[in-house]
């Protein structure tokens, strides 16, 4: 591969998990690829219809939007037939006929040394080679054409009649038989008591349906905490300065994802209160008998979605000020304020650190601003970082469409 950067070839990721499209850029980029992010099908069309160097797909099937993962591959692999697809699910597994011609399905949690290779396999390699096919002089082909032939007919001659059943084979026939009427009785016994205890077929087969919808649903949501958690756990060692460290960051992104899904709970994963899921992100990280986050806004209901990558964010922006903005000194303190434009149907959220110590801007880009830029992104809006002497600034702006679950 050419150093020039304008040679790497560009992967398209599409994932609506704030976490695992992260993870999905480092699997890009640890490869030696550039990555382009999209958090739905919407947003990946348009990126496509925009530019035409996009080398590769690698896209979630379970998206909100107008498309899932699957139908935006169809029409990816339709109208852009020399992009490359990769498919990820934590909960469904499309069968090759479901899939566009040649492309890849993996199950989550990614396994990040696979992704890697299959990756460079399908972009770094190129296409696939085609072997041209032999060419066979005429006379010769004929002479295999009459051999197959001939080996054909030996097979169909080869054919042993069937013998008719012993004794002992007609014996286990009738058992069969046997065998079977009484299944049939059981069968018919059993819907009687049935309707005995008032139990009717239709509301078995609905209750059977039900609970097959919940198993899965219970599925589909371990399977993405688990690739939540590998996320987690590959991007808190990613950078860290050591084991101890990478351990302390992981523990406590773990417990905020833990205290996310305890909010949730509550509420059987409905929409949750913006207060609430603030509250419950600070509150670990509150002095005793000092109150040193300010709370300022009108509360609404938001998805489970936001709540979760609301909650991650805000535990990376409590970690930041304890160990170096205003919370690592007894005086600082915390405000955090958001108002909404009835106008506009925005949120406009503020996070401004006060009586800390003097700040300056980070040498390199960690994860906590990684995932504070791609909140952001992930809700359809806007964030800016202000690293002023008087203290670090966060803001965010997002439609709120993006916050409140559709009725």
């Amino acid at each position: 591969m050419s150093a020039d950067s304008t040679d790497v070839p560009n992967v398209l990721i599409v994932e609506d998990e704030m976490m695992l499209r992260m993870r999905a850029v480092d699997i890009v980029e640890d490869a030696g690829f550039h990555s382009v992010e999209a958090v739905n099908a919407d947003e990946a069309m348009s990126i496509l219809e925009s530019r035409s160097d996009i080398s590769l797909l690698f896209t979630d099937i379970q998206m909100p939007g107008t498309m899932d993962g699957l139908k935006l591959a169809h029409t990816v692999h339709s109208r852009w037939p020399d992009i490359k697809i990769i498919l990820v699910s934590g909960q469904v597994k499309p069968s090759e006929a479901e899939r566009p011609v040649d492309s890849r399905f993996f199950g989550k949690p990614l396994g990040m040394q696979q992704m890697i290779t299959e990756l460079q396999t399908m972009v770094g390699h190129g296409a696939l080679k085609i072997v041209a096919r032999p060419v066979i002089p005429p006379e010769e082909e004929v002479v295999q054409t009459a051999a197959a032939i001939r080996s054909t007919a030996l097979i169909h001659v080869a054919v042993p009649i069937e013998p008719p059943l012993s004794a002992h084979e007609a014996v286990l026939s009738a058992e069969n038989d046997s065998l079977r009427v009484l299944l049939e009785q059981a069968g018919i016994d059993a819907k009687v008591l049935l309707a005995q205890a008032g139990i009717d077929a239709k509301e078995r087969e609905a209750a059977d349906k039900l609970q097959k919808l919940i198993l899965g649903e219970l599925h589909h949501r371990i399977k993405n905490t688990l690739a939540t958690v590998s996320a987690i756990a590959s991007q808190s060692f990613r950078a860290a300065p050591s084991i101890e460290h990478g351990q302390q960051a992981m523990e406590g992104r773990l417990a905020a994802l833990g205290r996310a899904h305890d909010l949730l709970m509550q509420i059987s994963w409905s929409n949750a209160s913006l207060t609430h899921t603030f509250s419950g992100a600070t509150e670990p990280f509150e002095s005793q008998g000092a109150r040193r986050f300010h709370f300022n806004g009108p509360d609404i209901r938001v998805t489970s979605g936001a709540v979760i990558a609301l909650a991650m964010t805000f535990n990376e922006l409590c970690t930041n000020t304890t160990k170096f903005g205003a919370l690592s000194i007894p005086t600082g303190r915390v405000e955090i304020a958001w108002t909404i434009d009835d106008d506009k149907q925005r949120l406009h959220l503020t996070w401004t650190e006060r009586g800390g110590p003097p700040v300056k801007p980070p040498e390199r880009r960690s994860f906590g601003t990684r995932m504070m830029e791609s909140l952001g992104q992930q809700l359809n809006g806007q964030v800016q970082l202000s690293y002023a002497p008087t203290g670090f600034v966060y803001a965010l702006d997002v439609p709120l469409g993006s916050l409140i679950a559709a009725a």
